[in-house]
């Protein structure tokens, strides 16, 4: 059955039904006009069209866009970086530019760069569609590098397949080693993505892909958006990573920066050809005032075309299952959401909404939809516009899902500024639960933004320096007993109520100890930060209970299809601090208050026989085995004053202090 319009679902935006109504009218013109045949992946080639490529006689061709240039040459290895009539670029029109070389000037492996001229000036720069950067070691500036190894590699496995409720582990390659140095993408193969498998995520989100020049930049600072981050390895051992991901059942999701590119020149798009506004917005809109960077021009069909052939190029050369779209709220407003609050529904179709990205985005995901039925597609908008997450065909601009980035925000906030007794069930279900009845939503307790130097992680924030002194099996520490006991209930009631799928950021899961901070001057360009310490996850640490407890959850949420139901309120008690809700045939009882463990707390639940499952103060997960593991619980038909009032029958269960039980239905 067809959904109906956002406007007639929700109310509130009835009054904008006709600026709906226009939006979605001029993105379906504009996919008809970029189309071919009715395919919108048909019209988007750009990127075989420029760049470097191998002709199948062995000679090369190699095509520029840039309209400002009076000269291109292309200068590299192989005529000692000099500006020769034989590597001259020919003007073919509309700004395009190219030159057709015998295969015996050119070879695998060769460095190579551009040189442009343009009225008054020339410089050097990369190939806007080059697909692999190179950094000297001593000198740190980039190249280009033709890439073309000989036999392709031969994809072994099939992707996944659709993912209704992802379980995400989002990661970064180059830090995912303990090595003080940055990580290669075998060494992930190897090393960490068994370990993601056992833990029992099925997504795997990475970030950094794309080149960036400054390592530090955690990978947002985009230099060359067709370039594998080649400081991680070679193309071909990315796709033997998503490959053996995909054997092991594992969809890969790229975290992909569209959201605006670094303002280098040497090594990115700026003043590419000399202009300002090759690539991007005139004037003040084409430079990003808070992270330094420049503003795509959306609306131009040479950009969008450049972005959309991007999207089309990660997908087919690297087998990938969709994208995270960083940084959308900068692109939906003139303003980048920069201190704004968002409040009411006017600020998403006023005039400082870019309808030019709201395009774009639209369009981008109806072509990763056309070339991947299965793909994920998510947001990471802040400011909740309406129907971002929401089906195109309602009005909507049709991504998957849309990050629930506020939760994160509330665990901070109730963790920083209140005492546990001030902990509100109440507030607390409603923060996780409330969101839009026509969108998707990725529910996370924390994400790598809480993990970076100037934050703190959830675990750092309740124990803080006595993760230095006292996180061994022998110590006991109240603050450490409190600190794990809340993680792992944080995590619990986060996952069981997210919308429709779950993130957890690694190493997170074992409560990682410190903060992500990357070379950089400030600290001596040393890596002791920007790593994982893997082996802190062992049997003489804690850190391993809180691993095993996640792999349970994780495990648990999963084979129950836990998330294919939305989650119901069973009782919500301030002043003792318990929260219970159920979903699909599980029931989630929560007690969080840090001294009184209840005997026979009578709540609301279904009629029916209750086992437990999962039992968050078990040995194994850093508790004090209060509980049972093999108790049975029966209903009694008598209806409890507190709670759903909904449901005639009483459920009794032992809830020791800071303790968290899921039951499920025999």
């Amino acid at each position: 059955m067809a959904r109906p319009k956002i406007y007639k679902s929700d109310p509130y935006l009835a009054p904008f039904k006709e600026a709906i109504e226009i939006r979605h009218a001029r993105i379906k013109a504009l996919k008809d006009r970029l189309s071919v045949d009715g395919s919108l992946s048909k019209g988007i080639n750009n990127h075989f069209y420029y760049g470097m490529h191998k002709a199948a006689d062995g000679s090369w061709y190699f095509r520029e866009w840039a309209p400002n240039a009076t000269r291109i040459y292309l200068i590299g290895d192989f005529n000692n970086w000099k500006r020769t009539e034989a590597y001259a670029l020919k003007p073919v029109g509309n700004g395009n530019w190219e030159i057709h070389l015998s295969e015996m000037f050119l070879h695998h492996g060769d460095l190579y760069k551009l040189y442009i001229e343009w009225p008054g000036g020339g410089a050097e720069r990369l190939p806007a569609y080059t697909t692999r950067a190179v950094q000297d070691v001593e000198t740190k500036a980039f190249c280009a590098q033709i890439w073309a190894p000989g036999k392709p590699y031969e994809w072994k496995h099939r992707k996944p397949g659709k993912r209704l409720h992802p379980f995400i582990y989002e990661c970064h390659i180059g830090m995912s080693s303990e090595k003080e140095n940055v990580a290669t993408f075998e060494e992930f193969r190897q090393d960490v993505l068994p370990r993601i498998q056992k833990l029992g995520y099925d997504t795997i989100q990475i970030m950094a892909l794309q080149e960036h020049p400054y390592y530090g930049s955690f990978g947002y600072q985009v230099s060359n958006f067709f370039a594998l981050s080649s400081r991680f390895g070679t193309p071909e051992e990315f796709k033997a990573l998503v490959d053996d991901a995909h054997s092991k059942g594992i969809a890969v999701v790229m975290d992909i920066v569209h959201s605006h590119s670094v303002s280098n020149e040497a090594e990115g798009l700026g003043k590419f050809d000399g202009t300002e506004t090759l690539y991007f917005y005139t004037g003040p809109a084409g430079h990003h005032p808070a992270w330094g960077s420049r503003c795509f021009d959306y609306g131009k069909d040479e950009v969008r075309s450049f972005l959309l052939s991007n999207c089309k190029f990660w997908l087919e050369e690297y087998h990938l299952d969709g994208f995270r779209f960083d940084g959308v709220t900068s692109m939906l407003y003139w303003h980048h959401g920069l201190g704004k609050d968002f409040v009411g529904y006017e600020p998403y179709f006023d005039k400082e909404v870019d309808e030019n990205a709201i395009d774009y985005l639209a369009l981008a995901v109806m072509l990763t939809k056309e070339i991947n039925p299965n793909a994920i597609t998510i947001d990471e908008d802040m400011s909740g516009l309406a129907g971002l997450a929401a089906p195109f065909y309602t009005g909507g601009i049709g991504f998957d899902f849309r990050m629930a980035m506020g939760i994160a925000d509330k665990w901070i906030k109730w963790i920083k500024e209140r005492t546990d007794q001030q902990w509100s069930p109440g507030e607390m279900w409603y923060e996780l639960t409330t969101k839009r009845a026509d969108e998707k939503t990725i529910s996370y307790a924390e994400c790598h933004d809480q993990a970076l130097v100037g934050d703190k992680t959830i675990i750092f924030r309740l124990i803080d320096k006595e993760m230095y002194t006292s996180m061994n099996k022998e110590s006991k520490s109240p603050v450490v007993d409190r600190g794990i006991a809340l993680h792992k209930m944080i995590r619990l009631v986060t996952a069981a109520t997210a919308g429709d799928g779950y993130l957890n950021f690694m190493g997170n899961e074992f409560g990682h100890p410190e903060w992500i901070d990357f070379p950089r001057q400030g600290n001596g360009w040393s890596y002791k930060y920007a790593r994982r310490q893997w082996s802190l996850d062992n049997s003489y640490l804690r850190y391993g209970e809180l691993r095993n407890f996640d792999e349970a959850m994780v495990h648990l949420l999963k084979a129950g299809d836990v998330l294919n139901d939305k989650p119901v309120l069973l009782t919500s008690d301030e002043e003792k601090k318990i929260l219970i809700f159920n979903r699909t045939h599980f029931i989630f009882a929560l007690n969080f208050n840090p001294e009184g463990s209840f005997t026979d707390y009578g709540f609301p639940a279904p009629a029916g026989e209750y086992k437990a499952v999962l039992d968050s103060d078990e040995k194994d997960f850093g508790g004090f085995s209060r509980l049972s593991g093999e108790s049975r619980h029966f209903t009694v038909p008598k209806k409890c004053p507190n709670g759903n009032q909904s449901l005639n029958d009483t459920l009794y269960v032992y809830l020791p202090s800071r303790c968290a039980v899921v039951l499920e239905k025999v």
